[in-house]
């Protein structure tokens, strides 16, 4: 039985459009973190003649990023338990948009470093706020809406190198994108500020206070950091994988990569339709077992160069919808206050920093053992651990 059932919450008060409303100024958001975060990445060459230093010394700007991540998401969560999260999000869009536009004419490496961390901690205040009152506003249904939300943070990924290219193109100077990556969150941080904000999820339902299930929380929380190290895992080392395994060369490699994402959005934007029909824990079941029958593929066929590409395909479709869904499925069976939601996405940041890491230090010795193998072992692991979750229900005390 899902947690709305077993309290008997009261039916959201919001009209329909309003809903509505929201739902697409996150959707907005969303477009702008994705491009935030995928504009990094293809600047960096850039990035280093602005500061002058070697492209290698930039690593410390993942580490700065992720490290603000996390900051952000721990204090995220609890600051939306206690004031108004649309005028949050607005004023951290505008923080965001000033240190976009500072990011391209720094000349320190130093400077360049906070300034990427502190952007680390503005997107993830962002994220973890989209997320939960994007959860507030449907509850229940917000299956459909969280895949969609997690489906335009991949839109603005797509969009970012593109506005890129264009920019070289015409000035032939990086400093053009950001700015105006920079002045569209502008309108985007005004909407926001103007939209009513959602009521602050509270864990008292009438006259009987809601007792979230420890065990379920931690579950989730393990959840989370095994799948997005999985997930970054797989997408960060398929390129090597495929590469040093001698199946192709780096052009296939580049392919198998792209594949991968390509198949990934893909299953993201199946999710959303997936979603209306399937309950959480159907689709989770369902995703979860194809990534392990795609991965399966590879296994059993580790010397073709077909059964790689079709496994990798399976695995970006079927992982797709895993993460937005699992924020879905906790919503039926706890409240998920911005505290609680802030754990699930430092649990995320840590798995993502950590797994794809730890594999890394191993990749070149043993290909197989090191990534088909654990990833497999994960998500036959998480099986086990969402079948547990579901016998898992929250306290109500009179």
């Amino acid at each position: 039985m899902d947690v709305q059932e077993t309290l008997k919450v009261v039916p959201l008060q919001i009209k329909p459009e309003g809903r509505l409303l929201k739902t697409g100024s996150y959707y907005l958001v969303f477009i702008i973190i994705g491009m935030c975060v995928a504009i990094l990445g293809p600047t960096l060459p850039d990035l280093a003649k602005n500061t002058h230093t070697r492209i290698s010394h930039l690593s410390f700007l993942f580490t700065a990023r992720s490290l603000g991540y996390l900051v952000g998401a721990y204090a995220g969560g609890r600051i939306y338990d206690e004031i108004k999260g649309h005028p949050l999000i607005s004023l951290t869009l505008i923080l965001t948009a000033l240190l976009l536009a500072l990011i391209p004419i720094t000349e320190l490496l130093g400077v360049l470093i906070i300034l990427i961390l502190l952007l680390g901690v503005a997107e993830s205040v962002i994220d973890v706020g989209g997320n939960t009152l994007l959860v507030w506003i449907h509850r229940e249904k917000v299956g459909t809406y969280m895949n969609g939300l997690h489906l335009f943070f991949g839109v603005g990924g797509f969009i970012a190198p593109v506005i890129l290219a264009q920019v070289i193109l015409v000035t032939n100077d990086i400093s053009w994108a950001y700015w105006i990556l920079a002045l569209s969150i502008l309108p985007v941080a005004i909407l926001m500020f103007f939209i009513p904000s959602p009521q602050i999820r509270q864990t008292r339902i009438g006259e009987e206070k809601v007792e979230n299930n420890k065990l379920l929380i931690a579950g989730v929380i393990c959840f989370f950091f095994l799948w997005v190290g999985a997930e970054g895992g797989f997408g960060g080392w398929i390129y090597t994988y495929a590469l040093k395994s001698g199946l192709t060369d780096k052009a296939g490699a580049a392919y198998m990569t792209s594949a991968f994402w390509g198949a990934f959005t893909i299953g993201r934007l199946l999710s959303v339709v997936i979603a209306i029909k399937l309950k959480p824990v159907h689709l989770l079941f369902g995703s979860l077992v194809g990534t392990l029958a795609s991965l399966t593929i590879i296994l059993l066929e580790p010397s073709s160069l077909n059964a790689l590409l079709f496994g990798t395909i399976g695995v970006g479709i079927f992982m797709a919808s895993v993460f937005p869904t699992t924020l879905s499925f906790s919503e039926r069976r706890m409240v998920l206050s911005g505290r609680v939601t802030s754990w699930f996405f430092i649990a995320a940041g840590v798995g993502g920093m950590t797994l794809p890491w730890f594999m890394g230090q191993f990749i070149e010795s043993s290909l197989f053992l090191v990534l088909i193998i654990p990833i497999a072992t994960i998500t036959a692991a998480i099986l086990v651990l969402l079948w547990i979750c579901c016998w898992l229900r929250p306290k109500i005390i009179g």
